[in-house]
């Protein structure tokens, strides 16, 4: 393309943008500060693209796709696209391949380099080749240099191409590379790097996860599987991703690298249908070492056996949504002696396919293969059903999401409960029931086994602030200390690790993320919300737990920082491991002549010193997020009406759901003001405003935003004390009063349904 014409398409583009920015500014779709940010930024990013000669090198197609757009007069994509990066955070970089279904069908039929609309803030070829160049670069700059990669893939379009494209910029700054020759799960991929015979630098898995079908992302790993911590990530952005420069990008074929550079993670034997570029002997047999490590959390030994011997062993149904645990998680089901799993084929739902099929893709109601999400499980529930018959044919259905990293749970329920399920025959177990059962279950077999919980003065666990106080009475209640942290595997895994390192004094005296009794503390800690328990002797991390589905365990201190915790699994969430400790419950609750439900209900929430924990959560909006830069300003609108209703409930003057309002916090830790600059009127509150609606706080109220995506989260906790026989109707008011609170919000805010 000659400079005349790219001239021409500049000044169509100049035009076009601005008077869409200026419009949407008169129009109040845009708050002031969007507006000038967009102006200032968006057309000198889509000149530098334009202009570029290196990017014609590695993306040939890529100005056709821009410019494209612009003879269309897609204005607002067009903004939606260069307005700013894709934003990285804790975990690496997510965001939309594509803002439109037929964008992301020409990616999938014509490849990574289809020439549909990219940008700096969208996921493509370019953006992932210099962030893995300032990646790179980054890691040759440390000392010692970082020398090994781990790099896999799930079931995203093109992920595997994508996969390959990342590697190929490592191997040209002479990393060595081991690459997943199939679609793998995360936990793979976190396992693989401190595992002993890779250990690697850093890890990149081609995911987003639970998001539907238009995004991708990069999550990113440092040496001991965890996401790299802030001070880490700040200089790897700042001084060399954000300073990848397309004539930067260097590339080299798996042919062309040497050949101990060119490693392969998989199974036991090369795949018929992959190209090990003639490294058929460079293979690892990954599962096998992951299989085997995650066995050893089971606290049944004899598992084999029972379910062998029993004339009703326990039936599992399995839904991979679309994704990686296809194989894994049956795989390691039938290793440690479940005979009778059935995998939910129909509908393609056994099929790796990152369209996603089984889930609805009409514009504005895009919906996520997430498996703590009751609409996915209705997917998976009926289409069991559709498949064998009857639920009658299952005792629980595990599913997983795209890359397996968490783990949602199915149950059957009995006519007696099913008023509390809108009359459904099966139910989605939430994460808070689901990990406080599971922490049940672990201190109750260690009773069993040495008639004590074994060093219990040197255990503890970790939970995020928005997930359920059921799992800290637990604890505590057995003499483990519980730590709080904000939401994200990153945040329980830095607890952990400051634990370890001997900094549990620090985390004892916080308090709603601030030191107890210093009033002028403007941000809270990075990290940790509150610790009770916690003491010097505390180093044994026995669960690490999120409300959105997400668990491990990180064990003691590790022998080094490159290695996992002395007894412990990844540092990151695993799905595969949730899977196999729940359907261990599950066994032992079927030999014993219960359920699931039952042993919740009568072994937790009928225990006085735990009582009934009620806890709902709805996402906003229910599906994907606020579109664009204009989506921006909605969630800002939502936040800035959530920090009024806070000043009112410090007054005094603020009800909700016909509940009043005894106190409100806000939790800022000012981790997103690069993105979302302070003014004088506002701070974003990263971590959400928290409404009290009792004094031993207990009951409450939370707004959280997703700080790197138009989205916020809405949560609510609610605590009764039941007498036996009155669960199921305690639990039945609990609910309906949760609903109104939540009705109640939404229209507080101006955040309705959509």
């Amino acid at each position: 393309m000659g400079d005349l014409n790219i001239a021409h398409v500049l000044d169509a583009a100049r035009e076009g943008i601005s008077g869409y920015l200026e419009q949407a500014y008169r129009d109040g779709r845009l708050d002031e500060q969007l507006y000038k940010s967009a102006q200032a930024r968006t057309l000198p990013a889509l000149e530098a693209w334009l202009i570029d000669e290196a990017i014609d090198k590695v993306s040939p197609f890529l100005k056709r796709g821009v410019c494209a757009a612009i003879e269309q007069g897609r204005w607002e994509a067009l903004v939606n696209a260069y307005r700013q990066s894709v934003r990285f955070g804790t975990g690496g970089i997510r965001g939309m391949m594509a803002f439109d279904r037929e964008s992301i069908l020409r990616l999938k039929s014509e490849g990574i380099g289809a020439p549909i609309l990219k940008g700096p803030n969208t996921i493509n070829d370019l953006v992932l080749m210099l962030t893995s160049t300032g990646v790179a670069k980054f890691g040759r700059s440390q000392n010692p240099p970082f020398q090994k990669v781990v790099i896999g893939y799930d079931s995203r379009i093109r992920g595997h191409d994508f996969a390959a494209l990342v590697a190929q910029v490592f191997l040209a700054f002479d990393y060595t590379v081991f690459f997943f020759d199939a679609p793998c799960p995360y936990p793979e991929v976190t396992f693989a790097i401190p595992c002993d015979r890779v250990k690697a630098d850093v890890g990149i898995l081609i995911s987003a996860s639970h998001n539907d079908y238009r995004y991708n992302g990069y999550k990113l790993s440092c040496a001991n599987g965890s996401q790299f911590d802030a001070r880490q990530r700040d200089e790897m952005y700042n001084l060399f991703i954000a300073l990848a420069r397309p004539a930067d990008i260097r590339l080299c074929s798996f042919r062309d690298a040497g050949k101990d550079r060119l490693w392969f993670l998989g199974g036991s034997a090369p795949l018929p249908d992959v190209d090990y570029a003639g490294r058929e002997g460079n293979l690892i047999d990954m599962h096998r070492l992951h299989l085997d490590h995650v066995k050893t959390f089971l606290m049944t030994p004899d598992l084999p056996h029972q379910q062998a011997s029993s004339p009703d062993p326990l039936r599992i149904g399995y839904c991979a949504f679309h994704g990686a645990g296809r194989i894994a998680v049956p795989r390691l089901l039938r290793e440690v002696g479940f005979r009778t799993i059935r995998p939910i084929t129909v509908n393609g739902l056994n099929d790796l396919d990152g369209m996603f099929p089984s889930f609805c893709s009409d514009p504005g109601r895009e919906q996520q293969p997430d498996p703590g999400d009751p609409r996915a499980a209705d997917v998976a529930a009926k289409a069991f059903k559709s498949q064998y018959g009857s639920l009658d044919e299952m005792d629980i259905l595990i599913g997983t999401d795209p890359d397996a990293d968490r783990c949602g749970i199915v149950v059957k329920v009995d006519e007696s409960r099913r008023e509390l399920y809108g009359g459904k025959e099966y139910a989605l177990l939430p994460a808070d029931d689901a990990w406080a059962l599971l922490l049940w279950y672990r201190l109750q077999r260690e009773i069993e086994t040495h008639g004590r919980v074994v060093d219990a003065d040197r255990k503890f666990i970790v939970l995020s602030t928005t997930t359920s106080d059921a799992i800290v009475r637990v604890a505590r209640k057995y003499g483990l200390g519980a730590v709080k942290t904000w939401v994200g595997f990153a945040c329980l895994a830095a607890a952990v690790r400051d634990i370890w390192d001997g900094k549990w004094k620090e985390l004892a005296e916080l308090d709603e993320g601030r030191v107890r009794g210093d009033e002028r503390q403007m941000l809270c800690h990075p990290f940790v919300c509150s610790a009770e328990g916690l003491t010097e002797r505390r180093s044994i991390n026995v669960a690490a737990m999120e409300q959105s589905n997400g668990f491990s365990i990180l064990g003691g201190p590790p022998p080094d920082n490159r290695s996992l915790g002395a007894g412990g699994h990844v540092r990151d969430k695993d799905g595969t491991l949730a899977a196999l400790l729940v359907a261990e419950i599950a066994a032992w609750a079927k030999a014993h002549g219960t359920t699931l439900l039952e042993l919740l209900d009568e072994r937790i929430y009928l225990d006085p010193d735990v009582g009934l924990f009620v806890n709902l959560y709805e996402p906003d909006p229910l599906d994907g997020e606020y579109p664009g830069i204009e989506g921006d300003r909605l969630k800002k609108a939502i936040l800035r009406r959530a920090l009024g209703y806070q000043q009112l409930a410090m007054a005094g003057d603020l009800a909700l759901g016909g509940r009043k309002v005894l106190s409100a916090v806000i939790y800022r830790t000012g981790k997103y003001d690069a993105i979302y600059p302070a003014t004088f009127d506002f701070q974003f509150p990263d971590e959400g405003v928290r409404f009290y609606l009792d004094a031993d706080r207990l009951e409450h109220v939370t707004v959280r935003p997703s700080g790197t995506g138009n989205s916020l989260r809405f949560h609510i906790q609610l605590h009764a004390k039941p007498a036996p026989g009155k669960v199921l109707e305690v639990k039945k008011q609990l609910r309906e009063q949760g609903m109104r609170i939540m009705a109640d919000l939404r229209q507080k805010l101006g955040a309705p349904v959509r």
